[in-house]
């Protein structure tokens, strides 16, 4: 008779993603391409979609006015949350590092906002005050669940 041994400390088998996975994944995917659209036709100074959230004129006076490092933060939030989105689809481990790189950016980001010069009313009137901090919870949420799928083997 052999002694078996059992290895507890193994990761779970990685040829299988978790349908969490795919479903947090694609949620999160549509969320920041969403982010990224806005980053985008902002930066191409595109008026007509400008126009959803006030004046434009307005709009891009403010963009214009916020300061280099918040610019900066938008950015790295933006992209760093869509790069998140794919690298956790693709199920590397390399998410956990574009979701905090996302997470500082927003940080920088909506800081710049606060201690710059004040957003056009429309965007900051009712549900839009909040979005900042609705923002930063979902990324917060989002490096969670990478950091804890890395954790448990199923990122590599």
């Amino acid at each position: 008779m052999t002694d078996t041994v059992i290895n507890t400390d193994a990761a779970p088998n990685p040829g299988r993603a978790p349908w969490h996975l795919w479903l947090v994944g694609g949620l999160s995917l549509l969320w920041n391409a969403f982010g990224g659209y806005d980053y985008t036709m902002t930066r191409l100074r595109n008026t007509d979609y400008l126009s959803n959230a006030g004046d434009p004129a307005a709009v891009l006076a403010y963009v214009d006015a916020m300061p280099l490092f918040a610019q900066v933060g938008w950015g790295l939030g933006v992209w760093g949350s869509v790069a998140g989105s794919v690298l956790l689809l693709l199920r590397s481990r390399w998410a956990v590092t574009a979701f905090a790189l996302s997470l500082l950016g927003a940080i920088m980001s909506f800081a710049g906002q606060y201690l710059g010069p004040p957003a056009p009313p429309e965007m900051s009137a009712g549900a839009m005050k909040y979005m900042p901090l609705v923002i930063i919870a979902l990324v917060a949420l989002q490096l969670w669940y990478a950091a804890r799928q890395r954790k448990a083997g199923v990122l590599r």
